[in-house]
Protein backbone atom coordinates (compact mmCIF):
# COMPACT_ATOMS: atom_id res chain seq x y z
CA UNK A 1 0.00 0.00 0.00
CA UNK A 2 2.81 2.41 0.90
CA UNK A 3 4.58 1.59 -2.38
CA UNK A 4 1.38 2.41 -4.29
CA UNK A 5 1.10 5.71 -2.41
CA UNK A 6 4.68 6.55 -3.40
CA UNK A 7 3.78 5.84 -7.04
CA UNK A 8 0.78 8.18 -6.76
CA UNK A 9 2.85 10.87 -5.06
CA UNK A 10 5.52 10.92 -7.78
CA UNK A 11 3.33 9.77 -10.67
CA UNK A 12 3.66 13.02 -12.63
CA UNK A 13 7.46 13.03 -12.50
CA UNK A 14 7.64 9.31 -13.28
CA UNK A 15 5.40 9.95 -16.29
CA UNK A 16 7.69 12.74 -17.54
CA UNK A 17 10.73 10.50 -17.01
CA UNK A 18 9.09 7.67 -18.96
CA UNK A 19 8.29 10.02 -21.88
CA UNK A 20 11.87 11.37 -21.95
CA UNK A 21 13.27 7.82 -21.93
CA UNK A 22 10.80 6.82 -24.65
CA UNK A 23 11.93 9.69 -26.88
CA UNK A 24 15.57 8.75 -26.27
CA UNK A 25 14.96 5.08 -27.13
CA UNK A 26 12.93 6.13 -30.16
CA UNK A 27 15.82 8.24 -31.47
CA UNK A 28 18.54 5.69 -30.71
CA UNK A 29 16.62 2.60 -31.82
CA UNK A 30 13.07 2.82 -33.22
CA UNK A 31 9.48 3.41 -32.21
CA UNK A 32 8.46 -0.10 -31.17
CA UNK A 33 11.13 -0.61 -28.48
CA UNK A 34 10.05 2.72 -26.98
CA UNK A 35 6.30 1.98 -27.19
CA UNK A 36 5.96 0.57 -23.66
CA UNK A 37 7.70 3.64 -22.21
CA UNK A 38 5.39 5.96 -24.16
CA UNK A 39 2.42 3.95 -22.91
CA UNK A 40 3.54 4.09 -19.26
CA UNK A 41 4.27 7.80 -19.50
CA UNK A 42 0.90 8.66 -21.05
CA UNK A 43 -1.02 6.54 -18.51
CA UNK A 44 0.89 8.11 -15.61
CA UNK A 45 0.24 11.68 -16.81
CA UNK A 46 -3.40 10.95 -17.67
CA UNK A 47 -4.13 9.42 -14.26
CA UNK A 48 -2.32 12.30 -12.51
CA UNK A 49 -4.65 14.89 -14.03
CA UNK A 50 -7.84 12.77 -14.34
CA UNK A 51 -7.77 10.96 -10.98
CA UNK A 52 -5.39 13.06 -8.93
CA UNK A 53 -3.73 12.27 -5.59
CA UNK A 54 -6.81 12.35 -3.33
CA UNK A 55 -6.10 8.77 -2.24
CA UNK A 56 -3.13 10.18 -0.29
CA UNK A 57 -5.43 12.30 1.87
CA UNK A 58 -6.92 9.47 3.95
CA UNK A 59 -3.96 8.98 6.29
CA UNK A 60 -3.31 12.67 7.13
CA UNK A 61 -7.06 13.20 7.62
CA UNK A 62 -7.19 10.34 10.13
CA UNK A 63 -4.23 11.92 11.94
CA UNK A 64 -5.79 15.39 11.85
CA UNK A 65 -2.84 16.71 9.82
CA UNK A 66 -4.68 19.50 7.98
CA UNK A 67 -1.41 21.05 6.78
CA UNK A 68 -0.59 17.86 4.84
CA UNK A 69 -4.15 17.71 3.48
CA UNK A 70 -3.80 21.28 2.24
CA UNK A 71 -0.42 20.45 0.68
CA UNK A 72 -1.89 17.49 -1.21
CA UNK A 73 -4.83 19.56 -2.44
CA UNK A 74 -2.43 22.31 -3.54
CA UNK A 75 -0.60 19.74 -5.70
CA UNK A 76 -3.72 19.49 -7.89
CA UNK A 77 -2.94 22.16 -10.47
CA UNK A 78 -5.98 21.79 -12.73
CA UNK A 79 -8.98 20.56 -10.67
CA UNK A 80 -11.33 21.05 -13.63
CA UNK A 81 -9.58 18.12 -15.34
CA UNK A 82 -10.47 15.71 -12.52
CA UNK A 83 -13.14 13.05 -13.04
CA UNK A 84 -16.41 14.64 -11.84
CA UNK A 85 -16.97 12.61 -8.59
CA UNK A 86 -13.34 13.22 -7.62
CA UNK A 87 -13.66 16.90 -8.56
CA UNK A 88 -16.73 17.14 -6.35
CA UNK A 89 -14.80 15.60 -3.44
CA UNK A 90 -11.92 18.02 -4.08
CA UNK A 91 -14.17 21.07 -3.77
CA UNK A 92 -15.91 19.59 -0.70
CA UNK A 93 -12.54 19.16 1.01
CA UNK A 94 -11.54 22.70 0.05
CA UNK A 95 -14.81 23.95 1.51
CA UNK A 96 -14.36 22.00 4.74
CA UNK A 97 -10.82 23.33 5.20
CA UNK A 98 -12.03 26.87 4.58
CA UNK A 99 -14.74 26.38 7.23
CA UNK A 100 -12.12 25.19 9.70
CA UNK A 101 -10.19 28.38 8.98
CA UNK A 102 -13.44 30.37 9.39
CA UNK A 103 -13.19 31.59 5.80
CA UNK A 104 -16.92 31.23 5.24
CA UNK A 105 -17.05 33.02 1.87
CA UNK A 106 -14.46 30.66 0.39
CA UNK A 107 -16.16 27.69 2.06
CA UNK A 108 -19.51 28.58 0.54
CA UNK A 109 -17.96 29.08 -2.90
CA UNK A 110 -16.24 25.69 -2.89
CA UNK A 111 -19.23 23.81 -1.44
CA UNK A 112 -21.51 25.32 -4.06
CA UNK A 113 -19.07 24.22 -6.77
CA UNK A 114 -19.09 20.70 -5.32
CA UNK A 115 -22.88 20.70 -5.17
CA UNK A 116 -23.20 21.86 -8.78
CA UNK A 117 -21.03 18.94 -9.92
CA UNK A 118 -22.95 16.35 -7.92
CA UNK A 119 -21.61 13.11 -6.45
CA UNK A 120 -22.14 9.39 -6.82
CA UNK A 121 -22.74 9.17 -3.04
CA UNK A 122 -26.06 10.70 -1.87
CA UNK A 123 -24.78 10.96 1.72
CA UNK A 124 -21.93 13.19 0.59
CA UNK A 125 -24.38 15.38 -1.30
CA UNK A 126 -26.59 15.55 1.80
CA UNK A 127 -23.66 16.58 4.00
CA UNK A 128 -22.72 19.24 1.46
CA UNK A 129 -26.23 20.70 1.48
CA UNK A 130 -26.32 20.58 5.30
CA UNK A 131 -23.13 22.65 5.51
CA UNK A 132 -24.48 25.16 3.01
CA UNK A 133 -27.67 25.39 5.05
CA UNK A 134 -25.74 26.06 8.26
CA UNK A 135 -23.75 28.81 6.56
CA UNK A 136 -26.93 30.38 5.19
CA UNK A 137 -28.35 30.39 8.73
CA UNK A 138 -25.22 32.14 10.01
CA UNK A 139 -25.78 34.81 7.38
CA UNK A 140 -29.43 35.16 8.42
CA UNK A 141 -30.74 33.96 5.04
CA UNK A 142 -33.42 31.64 6.43
CA UNK A 143 -35.19 31.09 3.12
CA UNK A 144 -32.03 29.80 1.48
CA UNK A 145 -31.13 27.84 4.62
CA UNK A 146 -34.50 26.05 4.55
CA UNK A 147 -34.01 25.18 0.86
CA UNK A 148 -30.62 23.65 1.61
CA UNK A 149 -31.89 21.74 4.66
CA UNK A 150 -34.76 20.22 2.71
CA UNK A 151 -32.31 19.24 -0.03
CA UNK A 152 -30.00 17.66 2.57
CA UNK A 153 -32.82 15.55 3.97
CA UNK A 154 -33.94 14.50 0.48
CA UNK A 155 -30.39 13.49 -0.49
CA UNK A 156 -29.92 11.60 2.78
CA UNK A 157 -27.56 12.10 5.71
CA UNK A 158 -25.17 9.39 6.84
CA UNK A 159 -25.43 9.78 10.62
CA UNK A 160 -28.11 10.54 13.20
CA UNK A 161 -26.28 13.62 14.50
CA UNK A 162 -26.51 15.30 11.10
CA UNK A 163 -30.15 14.24 10.71
CA UNK A 164 -30.97 15.70 14.14
CA UNK A 165 -29.34 19.02 13.20
CA UNK A 166 -31.32 19.15 9.95
CA UNK A 167 -34.64 18.27 11.64
CA UNK A 168 -34.06 20.81 14.42
CA UNK A 169 -33.27 23.48 11.84
CA UNK A 170 -36.48 22.64 9.97
CA UNK A 171 -38.36 22.78 13.26
CA UNK A 172 -37.06 26.30 13.86
CA UNK A 173 -37.99 27.39 10.34
CA UNK A 174 -41.56 26.12 10.88
CA UNK A 175 -41.82 27.91 14.23
CA UNK A 176 -40.71 31.16 12.59
CA UNK A 177 -43.43 30.68 9.96
CA UNK A 178 -45.95 29.75 12.70
CA UNK A 179 -46.53 26.34 11.12
CA UNK A 180 -46.65 24.69 14.54
CA UNK A 181 -47.89 21.26 13.52
CA UNK A 182 -45.02 20.88 11.07
CA UNK A 183 -42.60 22.21 13.70
CA UNK A 184 -43.71 19.52 16.18
CA UNK A 185 -43.36 16.83 13.54
CA UNK A 186 -39.78 17.86 12.75
CA UNK A 187 -39.00 18.08 16.47
CA UNK A 188 -40.25 14.50 17.03
CA UNK A 189 -38.03 13.33 14.18
CA UNK A 190 -35.03 15.14 15.70
CA UNK A 191 -35.61 13.46 19.10
CA UNK A 192 -36.04 10.07 17.41
CA UNK A 193 -32.48 10.40 16.06
CA UNK A 194 -31.24 10.23 19.69
CA UNK A 195 -28.24 12.51 19.12
CA UNK A 196 -25.36 12.49 21.60
CA UNK A 197 -23.52 15.67 20.66
CA UNK A 198 -23.80 17.96 23.74
CA UNK A 199 -24.79 21.05 21.75
CA UNK A 200 -27.55 19.20 19.91
CA UNK A 201 -28.80 17.51 23.09
CA UNK A 202 -28.95 20.89 24.85
CA UNK A 203 -30.84 22.43 21.94
CA UNK A 204 -33.42 19.62 22.08
CA UNK A 205 -33.85 20.16 25.83
CA UNK A 206 -34.44 23.87 25.33
CA UNK A 207 -36.92 23.38 22.50
CA UNK A 208 -38.73 20.66 24.45
CA UNK A 209 -39.76 23.29 27.01
CA UNK A 210 -41.63 25.25 24.35
CA UNK A 211 -43.16 22.43 22.31
CA UNK A 212 -45.79 21.47 24.90
CA UNK A 213 -47.14 25.05 25.01
CA UNK A 214 -47.19 25.38 21.25
CA UNK A 215 -50.60 25.18 19.51
CA UNK A 216 -51.22 22.64 16.77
Amino acid sequence: MKFYNVIIKYRFYLGILAIVLAITVNIVASFWPSFILYFIGVIALFSHFFIGPLRLIQEPMEKGDTAEVERILASIWFPKLLYSPIRSTYFTLKGNLAMMNQDFDSAEKHLKMSSSIGTAMPEAEGANKLQLGMMAMQKGDMRQAETYMRAALRAGLADNESKAVAFLSMCQFMVNKREFRAAKDFFRKAKACKPTTPQVVEQIKEMDKHMARMPG
